[in-house]
């Protein structure tokens, strides 16, 4: 989110993007070129992968089920923008996504956590996205309640008088009065006018932290609150403490929205939608390709292989939610293949990834493109960011082609990581600029060629460029 100075623009609401069902493939190439630049051969088929899921979602439930994802390999240098497609994929879709590497699985000395982790993680990833969600549906009735909660704490009910013989109350009045009384604080309260009173709350003590149990299945978080089991013989164990009015209320939304989402219920469309929905990202696959040398002591690539083999043919994982199953979750496997190739992974394997796409390097104009055109471009960070301290920054075309430029030349000579390389080249272009620029307010700086040329200068007369690399 940018903040904005006072007296500035504010930022434009974003774009309404279409419903996922109603993307066609073209569409969501179309919102994949937002973010990322080129790779169309990658986009196009990752669409075509997406919209199948919507059509497998009209079929009948007989067929439907026989029908299985068309799995993907992505082959290319590093920085070109394997990952950020499958990630963007899954946002436009709002598909739970997790991203594991398949090299941590041949780590030395990696005890507890087998493959079958990335599908817990992928669960975690799905409860989360749908209890945000019951939390959205569930804030107007939350606010709604600790509001209530929070005016009897500042107006406690006051009791009835005593009865006197002979004497006449009038109880309607009196509640009438108290009504208004009520109103006014919340009003009071909405206007921020009470933010700072102190009122005692009653909150519940902090549970304890959870248990990992090691199972033959991997190491297992077993969620477990002595507190809360013993909660039918000792009570539930509540204190007071003293906050603001403010604190008070946002301790008091948090807990009506966790009395009002049911977690059951969160759970269960949380296990169909990974089910159906999820998308798996397994990035340096290419770590695991090739035969064994029989040099140190890293564990079997080979077996790691064999060990993923099984949950992307579509098998059963138990979890700590229930069972699920993997047969429809749609994986994209990503690799460099710089020293190996995809027929170096054992056959069955390849097999289940039958749509492959091959991302190239990055040219100079692609850098162009990258800093300039994404809505999440990096020259655009950069001037927003430093808009905050009252700066204004303008970067002329030559002053980009020059950073391109650089960035291209660097590729050459080292190693080729692709866009990463911009992220160093243009800290490095405006470091003197960030760091005076709470001395620089209301000043306009324009970034041009000759500006870029004597920020790198110093780069480019060391002539080592391996040290530059990120």
């Amino acid at each position: 989110m940018v903040i904005y100075l006072s007296g500035e623009p504010q930022a434009t609401p974003a774009e309404p993007i279409p419903s996922f069902d109603e993307l066609t493939p073209r569409e969501i190439v179309v919102e994949l070129d937002k973010y990322i630049v080129g790779q169309n051969a990658a986009k196009r088929a990752v669409a075509v992968a997406l919209r199948n899921r919507v059509r497998r979602q009209k079929l009948q439930p007989e067929m439907a089920e026989d029908v299985l994802p068309k799995n993907i390999l992505m082959i290319g240098p590093t920085g070109v923008g394997k990952t950020e497609i499958a990630r963007r994929l899954a946002r436009l879709a709002g598909c739970p996504f997790v991203k594991v590497e398949a090299s941590k699985y041949t780590e030395v000395g990696y005890v507890g956590r087998d493959v079958e982790s990335m599908v817990r993680d992928l669960i975690e990833t799905g409860i989360d996205m749908v209890r945000e969600e019951k939390l959205d549906e569930v804030a107007e009735r939350a606010e709604q309640s600790a509001e209530e909660r929070l005016l009897d704490l500042l107006l406690p009910p006051t009791p009835p008088p005593p009865e006197v013989p002979g004497m006449v109350t009038n109880d309607a009045q009196r509640k009438e009065q108290a009504q208004r009384t009520r109103e006014k604080l919340r009003i009071q309260l909405r206007e921020g006018k009470l933010d700072t009173r102190m009122v005692e709350v009653e909150v519940r003590e902090r549970s304890m932290p959870a248990f990992e149990i090691v199972t033959n299945q991997g190491i297992e978080e077993m969620d477990i609150n002595v507190k809360d089991m013993l909660s039918g013989v000792f009570g539930q164990q509540k204190k007071k403490r003293k906050m603001t009015v403010g604190e008070a209320f946002d301790y008091l939304i948090q807990e009506e929205e966790n009395r009002l989402v049911d977690m059951d219920h969160v759970t269960r469309i949380a296990l169909e939608r990974v089910e159906q929905m999820g998308i798996l990202f397994i990035d340096e696959i290419d770590k695991i390709a090739g035969r064994e040398s029989g040099h140190g002591p890293d564990v079997s690539r080979e077996g790691v292989q064999r060990d993923i083999l099984p949950i992307v043919e579509g098998t059963t994982v138990n979890t700590r939610y229930g069972m699920v199953r993997t047969d429809h979750i749609l994986f994209i496997a990503a690799g460099a293949f710089h020293t190996t190739k995809p027929s170096d992974l054992i056959p069955e394997l390849q097999g289940r990834f039958p749509i492959r796409v091959e991302l190239g390097s990055l040219s100079e104009a692609d850098f162009i493109r990258i800093l300039t055109e994404p809505k999440n471009a990096l020259i655009k960070q950069a001037i927003a960011l430093l808009e905050t301290e009252g700066l204004k920054i303008a970067f002329t075309d030559d002053g980009v082609a020059s950073i391109a430029k650089f960035a291209a030349v660097v590729n050459e000579q080292t190693e080729n990581i692709g866009a990463r390389r911009l992220h160093t080249i243009l800290e490095k272009v405006l470091e003197e600029i960030s760091f005076e620029a709470p001395e620089l307010k209301k000043k306009s700086i324009k970034i041009d060629a000759a500006y870029v040329q004597k920020q790198l200068v110093n780069i480019v007369k060391d002539q080592d460029l391996s040290r530059y690399i990120l």
